[in-house]
């Protein structure tokens, strides 16, 4: 019975949406506001989820639209083709594509130098046994943790190799 008012409040509360008003000043620094200034813009915004799955593009109501001091609605931008997504022309994708090769090449000549720096350390440690390691469990631990340094760095670098294409 404690529930009833929750529910009944839930089912009778409406959306709630408040008018938006753009107002550019002489200096040309633009506000957003829910008051109306004198010569500001009501701006009808779309609901908040406007995602169509599939590429359907949203109904003339739900898409945005600014109202100039005339009253004549500007045409909302079309929706782009291809399932919703924007497209990219293949210079600008080529571009992004050469930019995350460079990073990636740059990754993997990072993680093979410090796969390099590691079985150095892992050829060093093995060679000699510190004076603390009298229990020589203490020293198979020292080692096993290089040798992990190792293998992580193997990882790594296959990985990296891999998301290049290279064998």
């Amino acid at each position: 019975m404690k529930a009833l008012p929750l529910v009944l409040a839930a089912l009778l509360s409406g959306t709630v949406q408040a008018a938006v008003y753009k107002h550019v000043d002489a200096d040309g620094r633009v506000t957003y506001t829910n008051v109306p200034i004198r010569g500001s813009q009501r701006l009808e915004l779309a609901p908040l989820s406007s995602y169509r799955p599939g590429g359907v593009a949203p109904s003339p109501a739900a898409a945005p639209r600014a109202k100039d001091d005339g009253g004549a609605a500007a045409r909302p931008a079309p929706a782009p083709s291809g399932g919703g997504f924007p497209q990219v022309s293949a210079d600008t994708q080529k571009q992004r594509d050469a930019g995350r090769r460079k990073i990636l090449e740059d990754e993997l000549a990072n993680e093979t130098r410090a796969l390099a720096e590691a079985r150095k350390a892992l050829a060093d440690g093995e060679a000699v046994r510190l004076g603390n390691e009298k229990n020589y469990q203490k020293y198979l631990d020292r080692v096993q943790k290089l040798k992990d340094a190792v293998t992580d760095r193997e990882k790594n670098v296959a990985a990296i190799r891999k998301e290049l294409g290279q064998p």
